[in-house]
Protein backbone atom coordinates (compact mmCIF):
# COMPACT_ATOMS: atom_id res chain seq x y z
CA UNK A 1 0.00 0.00 0.00
CA UNK A 2 2.96 2.10 0.35
CA UNK A 3 3.09 3.61 -3.26
CA UNK A 4 2.85 7.49 -4.57
CA UNK A 5 1.50 9.71 -2.35
CA UNK A 6 1.67 8.60 1.10
CA UNK A 7 -1.88 8.64 2.19
CA UNK A 8 -2.98 7.21 5.77
CA UNK A 9 -2.64 3.79 5.48
CA UNK A 10 0.89 3.99 3.75
CA UNK A 11 2.18 6.26 6.59
CA UNK A 12 0.92 3.88 9.32
CA UNK A 13 2.66 0.57 7.84
CA UNK A 14 5.91 3.05 7.48
CA UNK A 15 6.11 4.63 11.14
CA UNK A 16 5.50 0.74 12.58
CA UNK A 17 8.23 -0.61 10.49
CA UNK A 18 10.36 1.70 11.47
CA UNK A 19 9.93 1.52 15.04
CA UNK A 20 9.19 -2.32 15.51
CA UNK A 21 12.56 -3.05 15.02
CA UNK A 22 14.05 -0.85 18.19
CA UNK A 23 10.72 -1.72 20.37
CA UNK A 24 11.29 -6.11 19.63
CA UNK A 25 14.87 -6.75 19.36
CA UNK A 26 14.10 -10.26 19.85
CA UNK A 27 11.83 -10.54 16.79
CA UNK A 28 13.14 -10.48 13.30
CA UNK A 29 10.89 -7.78 11.11
CA UNK A 30 10.94 -8.19 6.85
CA UNK A 31 8.09 -6.44 4.55
CA UNK A 32 6.24 -7.21 1.62
CA UNK A 33 6.86 -3.78 -0.48
CA UNK A 34 5.24 -3.01 -4.46
CA UNK A 35 7.08 -4.88 -7.38
CA UNK A 36 8.88 -0.97 -7.90
CA UNK A 37 9.94 -1.04 -4.57
CA UNK A 38 9.58 1.83 -2.25
CA UNK A 39 9.18 5.83 -3.40
CA UNK A 40 12.89 7.35 -3.05
CA UNK A 41 11.51 10.23 -1.59
CA UNK A 42 10.84 8.82 2.26
CA UNK A 43 13.41 10.38 4.36
CA UNK A 44 13.14 9.43 7.66
CA UNK A 45 10.44 6.89 7.38
CA UNK A 46 12.73 4.72 4.66
CA UNK A 47 12.64 1.10 6.24
CA UNK A 48 15.73 -0.41 7.20
CA UNK A 49 14.76 -3.70 7.96
CA UNK A 50 14.84 -6.31 4.85
CA UNK A 51 12.06 -5.72 1.98
CA UNK A 52 11.07 -8.01 -0.65
CA UNK A 53 9.20 -7.38 -3.50
CA UNK A 54 5.85 -8.64 -3.85
CA UNK A 55 4.24 -9.03 -7.52
CA UNK A 56 0.85 -9.47 -5.29
CA UNK A 57 -0.43 -6.34 -7.22
CA UNK A 58 -3.74 -5.05 -4.90
CA UNK A 59 -6.91 -5.89 -6.87
CA UNK A 60 -4.95 -7.67 -9.41
CA UNK A 61 -6.77 -11.05 -10.93
CA UNK A 62 -3.11 -12.34 -9.89
CA UNK A 63 -2.95 -11.40 -6.23
CA UNK A 64 -4.37 -13.52 -3.96
CA UNK A 65 -2.17 -16.80 -5.43
CA UNK A 66 1.36 -14.64 -6.02
CA UNK A 67 0.37 -13.37 -1.54
CA UNK A 68 -0.04 -16.53 -0.93
CA UNK A 69 3.26 -18.28 -3.05
CA UNK A 70 5.36 -15.37 -1.55
CA UNK A 71 4.41 -15.79 1.97
CA UNK A 72 4.90 -19.66 1.98
CA UNK A 73 8.30 -18.65 0.57
CA UNK A 74 9.14 -16.57 3.32
CA UNK A 75 7.43 -18.33 5.88
CA UNK A 76 7.20 -15.91 8.55
CA UNK A 77 5.66 -16.91 12.16
CA UNK A 78 3.59 -14.26 11.71
CA UNK A 79 2.09 -11.91 9.07
CA UNK A 80 0.58 -8.16 9.50
CA UNK A 81 -1.81 -6.98 6.56
CA UNK A 82 -1.64 -3.40 7.36
CA UNK A 83 -4.47 -2.69 5.15
CA UNK A 84 -6.95 -4.06 2.94
CA UNK A 85 -5.08 -6.92 1.29
CA UNK A 86 -5.56 -10.03 3.42
CA UNK A 87 -3.97 -13.12 2.52
CA UNK A 88 -6.92 -15.44 1.58
CA UNK A 89 -4.87 -18.41 0.79
CA UNK A 90 -2.20 -18.50 3.27
CA UNK A 91 -3.00 -20.07 6.44
CA UNK A 92 -0.61 -18.95 8.80
CA UNK A 93 -1.21 -17.11 11.92
CA UNK A 94 -2.53 -13.41 10.83
CA UNK A 95 -2.79 -9.80 12.34
CA UNK A 96 -4.97 -7.69 10.06
CA UNK A 97 -5.60 -3.85 10.45
CA UNK A 98 -8.72 -2.81 8.53
CA UNK A 99 -8.70 1.17 9.08
CA UNK A 100 -12.24 1.82 8.10
CA UNK A 101 -15.37 -0.18 6.25
CA UNK A 102 -15.37 2.53 3.09
CA UNK A 103 -15.82 0.15 0.61
CA UNK A 104 -19.15 -1.03 2.06
CA UNK A 105 -20.42 1.95 3.61
CA UNK A 106 -20.03 4.06 0.44
CA UNK A 107 -20.21 1.14 -1.89
CA UNK A 108 -21.82 3.48 -4.18
CA UNK A 109 -18.55 5.54 -4.52
CA UNK A 110 -16.02 2.62 -5.21
CA UNK A 111 -15.83 0.15 -8.21
CA UNK A 112 -17.97 -3.02 -7.66
CA UNK A 113 -14.69 -4.97 -8.05
CA UNK A 114 -13.83 -3.07 -4.61
CA UNK A 115 -16.81 -3.86 -3.14
CA UNK A 116 -16.80 -7.52 -4.43
CA UNK A 117 -13.14 -7.87 -2.88
CA UNK A 118 -14.12 -6.70 0.26
CA UNK A 119 -16.88 -9.50 0.62
CA UNK A 120 -15.18 -11.85 -0.76
CA UNK A 121 -11.74 -11.39 0.61
CA UNK A 122 -11.38 -9.30 3.37
CA UNK A 123 -14.66 -10.15 5.42
CA UNK A 124 -14.04 -14.56 5.33
CA UNK A 125 -10.52 -13.77 6.03
CA UNK A 126 -10.61 -11.36 8.86
CA UNK A 127 -13.08 -13.66 10.27
CA UNK A 128 -9.98 -16.17 10.44
CA UNK A 129 -7.93 -13.75 11.73
CA UNK A 130 -5.83 -14.31 14.86
CA UNK A 131 -6.01 -10.87 15.21
CA UNK A 132 -7.72 -7.82 14.16
CA UNK A 133 -6.96 -4.07 14.51
CA UNK A 134 -8.32 -0.91 13.90
CA UNK A 135 -7.75 2.33 14.50
CA UNK A 136 -10.71 4.30 16.12
CA UNK A 137 -14.15 3.40 18.46
CA UNK A 138 -16.25 4.58 15.09
CA UNK A 139 -14.52 1.86 12.84
CA UNK A 140 -14.87 -0.70 15.07
CA UNK A 141 -18.45 -0.43 15.41
CA UNK A 142 -18.78 0.45 11.64
CA UNK A 143 -16.52 -3.12 10.61
CA UNK A 144 -18.45 -5.04 13.29
CA UNK A 145 -21.73 -3.65 11.02
CA UNK A 146 -21.08 -4.20 7.71
CA UNK A 147 -18.53 -7.67 8.29
CA UNK A 148 -21.72 -8.91 10.31
CA UNK A 149 -19.20 -10.09 13.26
CA UNK A 150 -18.61 -8.91 16.42
CA UNK A 151 -17.21 -5.37 16.52
CA UNK A 152 -15.17 -6.55 19.82
CA UNK A 153 -13.26 -8.76 17.97
CA UNK A 154 -11.31 -5.74 16.68
CA UNK A 155 -8.83 -3.80 19.22
CA UNK A 156 -8.71 -0.38 18.40
CA UNK A 157 -5.43 1.04 18.69
CA UNK A 158 -5.07 5.30 17.37
CA UNK A 159 -3.12 6.65 14.96
CA UNK A 160 -0.05 8.95 16.08
CA UNK A 161 1.76 11.83 15.18
CA UNK A 162 5.51 12.35 14.59
CA UNK A 163 7.48 14.37 16.22
CA UNK A 164 8.42 15.90 12.66
CA UNK A 165 5.31 17.91 13.03
CA UNK A 166 4.90 20.64 15.18
CA UNK A 167 4.96 24.41 14.46
CA UNK A 168 7.87 25.63 12.45
CA UNK A 169 9.53 28.88 13.31
CA UNK A 170 7.84 32.38 11.46
CA UNK A 171 11.14 32.36 8.96
CA UNK A 172 10.44 28.37 8.38
CA UNK A 173 6.98 29.35 7.08
CA UNK A 174 7.76 32.41 5.46
CA UNK A 175 10.73 29.87 3.03
CA UNK A 176 8.30 27.66 2.54
CA UNK A 177 6.00 29.67 1.26
CA UNK A 178 8.02 31.78 -0.97
CA UNK A 179 9.62 28.05 -2.16
CA UNK A 180 6.18 27.06 -3.59
CA UNK A 181 4.65 30.69 -4.00
CA UNK A 182 1.91 31.08 -1.54
CA UNK A 183 0.60 33.94 -0.39
CA UNK A 184 1.55 35.15 3.32
CA UNK A 185 -1.91 33.82 4.54
CA UNK A 186 -3.62 30.65 3.45
CA UNK A 187 -5.99 28.06 4.11
CA UNK A 188 -5.24 24.51 3.88
CA UNK A 189 -7.08 21.66 2.65
CA UNK A 190 -6.16 18.18 1.96
CA UNK A 191 -8.19 15.20 -0.07
CA UNK A 192 -9.25 13.87 -3.18
CA UNK A 193 -12.14 13.85 -5.90
CA UNK A 194 -14.31 10.93 -3.82
CA UNK A 195 -17.54 12.58 -3.47
CA UNK A 196 -17.22 11.62 0.85
CA UNK A 197 -14.28 14.30 0.84
CA UNK A 198 -16.50 16.78 0.57
CA UNK A 199 -14.27 19.28 -1.53
CA UNK A 200 -17.50 20.64 -3.30
CA UNK A 201 -18.92 22.16 -0.50
CA UNK A 202 -16.18 24.38 0.28
CA UNK A 203 -16.71 26.14 -3.21
CA UNK A 204 -20.10 27.64 -2.06
CA UNK A 205 -17.69 30.01 0.17
CA UNK A 206 -14.23 29.57 -1.37
CA UNK A 207 -14.44 32.59 -3.54
CA UNK A 208 -15.46 35.17 -1.13
CA UNK A 209 -12.48 34.85 1.48
CA UNK A 210 -10.29 37.07 1.74
CA UNK A 211 -7.13 34.50 1.41
CA UNK A 212 -7.21 31.27 -1.04
CA UNK A 213 -7.68 27.94 -0.15
CA UNK A 214 -4.72 25.62 -1.16
CA UNK A 215 -5.60 22.46 -2.24
CA UNK A 216 -3.10 19.33 -1.46
CA UNK A 217 -4.60 16.45 -3.56
CA UNK A 218 -1.58 14.81 -5.02
CA UNK A 219 -2.20 15.81 -8.45
CA UNK A 220 -3.42 18.78 -10.58
CA UNK A 221 -6.92 19.22 -11.96
CA UNK A 222 -8.85 17.48 -8.66
CA UNK A 223 -10.06 21.48 -7.93
CA UNK A 224 -11.55 21.43 -11.55
CA UNK A 225 -12.93 18.13 -10.72
CA UNK A 226 -14.78 18.92 -7.49
CA UNK A 227 -15.76 22.55 -8.67
CA UNK A 228 -13.29 24.42 -6.92
CA UNK A 229 -12.71 27.11 -9.25
CA UNK A 230 -12.27 30.43 -7.78
CA UNK A 231 -9.53 31.41 -5.58
CA UNK A 232 -8.31 28.09 -4.69
CA UNK A 233 -4.56 27.08 -5.45
CA UNK A 234 -3.79 23.54 -6.70
CA UNK A 235 -0.55 22.82 -5.02
CA UNK A 236 0.94 19.59 -6.82
CA UNK A 237 2.63 16.66 -4.52
CA UNK A 238 4.85 17.78 -1.38
CA UNK A 239 7.87 15.84 -0.63
CA UNK A 240 7.18 14.29 3.23
CA UNK A 241 9.57 16.62 4.89
CA UNK A 242 7.37 19.51 3.68
CA UNK A 243 4.37 18.01 5.14
CA UNK A 244 4.70 20.07 8.51
CA UNK A 245 5.63 23.25 7.04
CA UNK A 246 2.41 22.72 4.42
CA UNK A 247 0.31 22.70 7.84
CA UNK A 248 2.15 25.08 9.66
CA UNK A 249 2.37 27.84 7.40
CA UNK A 250 -1.35 27.72 6.80
CA UNK A 251 -3.76 29.75 8.84
CA UNK A 252 -6.26 26.88 9.26
CA UNK A 253 -6.90 23.39 7.87
CA UNK A 254 -10.43 22.75 6.65
CA UNK A 255 -11.29 19.10 6.67
CA UNK A 256 -14.97 18.51 5.35
CA UNK A 257 -15.18 14.92 5.02
CA UNK A 258 -18.17 13.36 5.96
CA UNK A 259 -16.48 9.61 6.34
CA UNK A 260 -13.15 8.91 8.16
CA UNK A 261 -11.71 5.78 9.59
CA UNK A 262 -9.66 8.09 11.69
CA UNK A 263 -8.50 12.10 10.12
CA UNK A 264 -4.72 11.72 10.24
CA UNK A 265 -4.47 15.26 8.48
CA UNK A 266 -6.17 16.91 11.46
CA UNK A 267 -3.70 15.24 14.06
CA UNK A 268 -0.96 15.98 11.78
CA UNK A 269 -2.31 20.22 11.40
CA UNK A 270 -2.48 20.06 15.34
CA UNK A 271 0.63 19.30 16.15
CA UNK A 272 1.70 21.48 13.78
CA UNK A 273 0.18 24.44 15.35
CA UNK A 274 -2.23 25.07 12.91
CA UNK A 275 -6.32 25.29 14.25
CA UNK A 276 -8.43 22.61 12.44
CA UNK A 277 -12.09 23.13 11.41
CA UNK A 278 -13.53 19.68 11.14
CA UNK A 279 -16.84 17.92 10.07
CA UNK A 280 -18.58 16.89 13.07
CA UNK A 281 -19.34 13.39 11.63
CA UNK A 282 -17.83 9.68 11.94
CA UNK A 283 -13.98 9.40 13.52
CA UNK A 284 -13.13 12.97 13.08
CA UNK A 285 -15.03 13.99 16.20
CA UNK A 286 -13.49 11.13 17.55
CA UNK A 287 -9.92 12.42 17.00
CA UNK A 288 -10.17 16.04 17.22
CA UNK A 289 -12.41 16.00 20.45
CA UNK A 290 -12.96 19.50 21.41
CA UNK A 291 -9.92 20.75 20.00
CA UNK A 292 -11.57 22.09 16.88
CA UNK A 293 -14.50 23.43 15.84
CA UNK A 294 -16.47 21.01 14.17
CA UNK A 295 -19.48 21.51 11.88
CA UNK A 296 -21.65 19.70 10.50
CA UNK A 297 -20.43 18.55 7.11
CA UNK A 298 -23.26 20.45 5.10
CA UNK A 299 -23.99 23.72 6.00
CA UNK A 300 -21.43 25.96 4.22
CA UNK A 301 -22.41 29.57 5.43
CA UNK A 302 -21.36 27.92 9.19
CA UNK A 303 -18.44 26.96 7.52
CA UNK A 304 -17.50 30.16 5.62
CA UNK A 305 -18.63 31.88 9.14
CA UNK A 306 -15.79 30.43 11.11
CA UNK A 307 -13.28 30.45 8.78
CA UNK A 308 -13.51 33.97 8.75
CA UNK A 309 -13.77 34.18 12.42
CA UNK A 310 -10.12 32.10 12.74
CA UNK A 311 -9.20 34.49 9.91
CA UNK A 312 -9.99 37.52 11.89
CA UNK A 313 -9.91 36.56 15.38
CA UNK A 314 -6.19 36.14 16.91
CA UNK A 315 -7.57 35.11 19.88
CA UNK A 316 -9.65 32.37 19.09
CA UNK A 317 -6.96 31.48 16.45
CA UNK A 318 -4.63 31.13 19.29
CA UNK A 319 -7.06 29.40 21.60
CA UNK A 320 -7.77 26.61 19.21
CA UNK A 321 -4.31 26.37 18.22
CA UNK A 322 -3.11 25.61 21.95
CA UNK A 323 -5.89 23.44 22.10
CA UNK A 324 -4.80 21.47 18.96
CA UNK A 325 -1.19 21.55 20.18
CA UNK A 326 -2.15 19.83 23.50
CA UNK A 327 -4.87 16.94 22.20
CA UNK A 328 -2.09 16.02 19.31
CA UNK A 329 0.30 15.38 22.21
CA UNK A 330 -2.32 12.39 23.22
CA UNK A 331 -1.28 10.59 20.13
CA UNK A 332 1.79 9.17 19.29
CA UNK A 333 3.75 6.42 16.84
CA UNK A 334 5.27 5.09 19.85
CA UNK A 335 2.31 4.36 21.82
CA UNK A 336 0.78 2.63 18.39
CA UNK A 337 3.72 0.72 18.19
CA UNK A 338 3.58 -0.66 21.45
CA UNK A 339 0.10 -1.78 21.68
CA UNK A 340 0.86 -3.28 18.34
CA UNK A 341 3.69 -5.29 19.42
CA UNK A 342 1.71 -6.37 22.66
CA UNK A 343 -1.00 -7.84 19.82
CA UNK A 344 1.82 -9.80 18.60
CA UNK A 345 3.01 -11.27 21.31
CA UNK A 346 -0.63 -12.59 21.94
CA UNK A 347 -1.06 -13.82 18.36
CA UNK A 348 2.33 -15.47 18.23
CA UNK A 349 1.36 -17.48 21.19
CA UNK A 350 -2.27 -18.21 20.08
CA UNK A 351 -3.00 -22.03 19.45
CA UNK A 352 -6.43 -21.47 17.68
CA UNK A 353 -7.83 -19.42 15.34
CA UNK A 354 -10.78 -17.22 16.95
CA UNK A 355 -14.50 -17.46 16.58
CA UNK A 356 -16.99 -15.03 14.83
Amino acid sequence: MVRGQLHGIARYALELARRLPALAPDLEFSALVPAKGLPDDLGDLTPTIPLHRSRAGYLSPTEQPLLAYELAKLKPDLFHATSFSLPLFWPGKLVATLHDANHLALADQYTPVQAIYYKAVVGPRARLATALITVSDFSREELGKYLKMSPYRFQVIHNGVDSRFQPPTVSEAKAFRERHELPERYIAVVGNAKPFKNLAMLGKFAPDLPVPLVLLAGRGAVAHEVGLHENVIDLEQLPEAEMPLFYGAATALLLPSKYEGFGLPALEAMASGCPVIAADATALSEVVGNAAIRLHPDDSNAWSKNTLELLHNKNLHRHIAQLGLDRAARFTWNACTKQTHTTYQRALTASTRPTK
